[in-house]
């Protein structure tokens, strides 16, 4: 199981009460929701292996190389020679180094890589894992990761962890009318304001799934519209070759990694935490028994 852990716990600050507060006043909404989602995951899927994917690098410079727009509305205004910040509640925020401590003590694997997104960190890890894969996201760009052969599917929080939605190929294809491994394409084409990706104008959902559907893969749309005598029609021709520029470096962008190098970790879920006086510290520091004892509960009872 790969946790797209940015996507669930900004999840579990927005939906769970901020009234949830430690002796000091200071929120821990995000914390205990979090908690209480790989609880609740764990406890449905049973996992072997479990791991907090992370986001060492938000904005990584080589997309915004590609793209300038990537991610840019997200951006925290700082001086020209500092790093991009995200937008992130200071409620939130807070509650990050928590998190991780948390994390660390029950012994959950948390992985990032420099220079990569949470995304990419899951591509690789998802890909010839030897194993079934369920990733936890609300973030669609991974249902590009979806294979049935493979046995990875996603587990979509949008509507929230409690009502989660079991993405495979078939869910993909009733969707949006293209195949998982046609999903980056379609994505590319269609745009996503969300990451500030422009799309190819004109190019909408219907429209991107007839091409590819047509003419199966991105490569093979633009090569037909710069074919004179390429089977496509005069309007989508139009808009793929004004879109030429964008859609040679857009693919790279969209494209989860599936091949970084991250050494050898131990991924096994735990049954008992690693820590427990660090644990209890934790969870008597930040009020946090609750969730912390469902969780140890949970985990004792897989083993």
């Amino acid at each position: 199981m790969l946790l797209d852990t940015a996507s669930m716990y900004f999840r579990a600050f927005f939906g769970v009460p901020d009234t949830m507060k430690a002796p000091d006043g200071t929120p821990v909404n995000a914390v205990r929701g979090l908690l209480d989602f790989i609880s609740r995951l764990v406890d449905d899927y049973q996992p072997t292996h479990l791991v907090c994917c992370w986001d060492n690098d938000w904005r990584p410079q080589w997309r915004v190389d590609l793209i300038p727009s990537y991610k840019q509305h997200r951006v925290v205004a700082v001086r020209a020679d500092q790093p991009d910040i995200e937008e992130v509640p200071d409620p939130l925020e807070t509650q990050i180094p928590i998190i991780q401590a948390a994390l660390k003590a029950f012994g959950i694997a948390v992985i990032g890589a420099d220079g990569y997104e949470a995304d990419d960190v899951i591509g690789t890890l998802a890909t010839d894992a030897g194993m079934p894969v369920d990733i936890v996201t609300g973030d669609r760009d991974l249902f590009q990761l979806v294979d049935d052969e493979a046995g990875v599917r996603v587990l979509y929080i949008a509507r929230g962890v409690g009502k989660h939605e079991r993405v495979t190929n078939a869910v993909v294809r009733e969707k949006y009318d293209v195949d998982a491994n046609q999903y980056a394409a379609f994505a590319t084409m269609r745009g996503d304001a969300s990451d500030g990706l422009p799309g190819v104008a004109g190019v909408g959902d219907k429209t991107a799934a007839l091409l590819l559907n047509r003419f199966g893969d991105l490569d093979s749309i633009i090569a037909a519209a710069l074919d004179p005598t390429g089977d496509m029609g005069p309007g989508p021709r139009g808009r793929i070759k004004a879109a030429v520029d964008y859609l040679e470096v857009a693919p790279t962008v969209v494209a989860v990694a599936r091949t970084i190098d991250l050494g050898s970790p131990d991924l096994t879920l735990p049954t008992t935490p690693r820590d427990p006086d660090m644990l209890q510290a934790i969870s008597d520091q930040w009020a946090l028994n609750s969730s912390v004892d469902r969780l140890v509960d949970v985990l004792g009872r897989r083993g």
